[in-house]
């Protein structure tokens, strides 16, 4: 069942990351260019891309093109959601949704013991999974009703 899996065993582990001294317009281009929406924001340390915010199309439609600021003039880290909620490998999916629930969230950086940047678990990645499982339950329900006739004419 996907609820026994783990942030790890979800996460998408391609994971499209930013300085937070990047320019929002170039910023925005990374995000186009890759078709994503949340850039990690991450800083370069010894044990290696540990994740510090997260930059989200929205955040750069909601502070920056509402406000008619000028994306030239800011930088992600003037923009992007600081001090992310993030998820270690092992958490259980059931504890994430819970963290992404109390927090308001849909999407968390996955790390390891080190709290290096691992990967991204989105709301979506979870939906994506318990959907192939209801469509599974469908099925055998579809199933056991077609072949009910067949056992007890």
């Amino acid at each position: 069942m996907a609820l026994q899996l783990s942030a790890g065993d979800l996460c998408t582990r391609s994971t499209v990351v930013a300085l937070g001294s990047l320019h929002i317009s170039e910023a925005a281009q990374r995000m186009r260019e890759h078709h994503v929406g949340c850039l990690v924001v991450v800083e370069e340390r010894e044990a290696g891309r540990v994740p510090v915010g997260l930059l989200t199309d929205r955040d750069i439609v909601t502070a920056v093109l509402a406000n008619q600021l000028e994306p030239r003039a800011l930088c992600v880290e003037d923009v992007m959601s600081g001090n992310p909620v993030t998820a270690a490998e092992s958490d259980s999916v059931l504890d994430v949704l819970a963290a992404m629930r109390r927090a308001g969230v849909r999407r968390v950086p996955v790390v390891n013991g080190l709290g290096v940047l691992q990967g991204l678990l989105s709301f979506d990645d979870v939906l994506e999974i318990v959907a192939e499982q209801i469509q599974a339950l469908v099925q055998v329900l579809a199933s056991a009703r077609r072949l009910e006739p067949q056992r007890r004419p």
